[in-house]
């Protein structure tokens, strides 16, 4: 019986129009580089943002802990500014999905690369409140170890006093994402079309779904021993 169902935010459950990796990506760019938003997104989708910024300056052999640092302090002030103008709205059904889940006793829980600062910015942008619309926000904040890393599923588990993960979804728009559900050993992950990476670059990871919208995920989490790989 599934108990949890662990969203990311962004791409998945929150549509802020990439601007987090846009940002990301003016940081980075800012500091003498020419990366482009699909690099950004191929290196540093789903995880921590400081870790992001590191996996991207790599792909161009540069490995300095300072001006990752430098990057990051920068791009979290670029952010503030951008989330003061934004428009972010959820993720069509987004709500509509939580509440379902809700009503029939499956525990919802958001988490993100993103901190907490960021993270509750959005969640108040949408109108999202903890305890009618979600049960617990997890966040890159309170872990040591991120994505993929499985720290942040198993801080939600522990909090509700879950004991098995096959009891436990993972939803996500990254490789990253289905790799740390996999990585807490969730019974069900699973990959959607709605944000970061293609249904190629999901497959990579092999999800036991694929989906392309927030409505195709009750059918799998109502009837969890259904075949796998059947919305691949």
């Amino acid at each position: 019986m599934i108990r949890m169902v662990v969203f990311d935010m962004a791409g998945t459950t929150v549509d802020e129009n990439n601007v987090v990796y846009k940002t990301l990506r003016e940081a980075i760019n800012q500091a003498g580089f020419a990366f482009t938003l699909d690099e950004v997104l191929l290196a540093g989708a789903g995880r921590e943002k400081l870790e992001a910024i590191r996996n991207v300056l790599a792909m161009n052999g540069v490995e300095d802990e300072t001006l990752a640092k430098d990057i990051f302090t920068k791009f979290l002030a670029l952010l503030d500014d951008a989330y003061r103008t934004l428009p972010v709205f959820e993720q069509p059904h987004a709500t509509e999905v939580f509440h379902r889940l809700r009503d029939n006793g499956i525990l919802v829980v958001l988490n993100t690369g993103y901190n907490r600062q960021t993270a509750e910015a959005l969640t108040q942008k949408i109108g999202w409140a903890q305890g009618i619309d979600f049960d617990l926000l997890v966040t890159a904040s309170e872990v040591s170890r991120n994505r993929p890393e499985p720290d942040m599923i198993l801080l939600a588990m522990r909090h509700f006093g879950i004991t098995d993960p096959l009891a436990v979804v993972k939803v996500g728009d990254s490789t990253v994402d289905v790799m740390e559900g996999r990585n807490a050993g969730c019974g069900i992950n699973i990959g959607i079309t709605t944000g970061a990476h293609t249904i190629d670059q999901l497959r990579t990871v092999s999800p036991e779904y694929i989906i392309h919208s927030l409505t195709e995920l009750w059918p799998i989490v109502a009837s969890p021993l259904a075949p796998v790989n059947q919305h691949i």
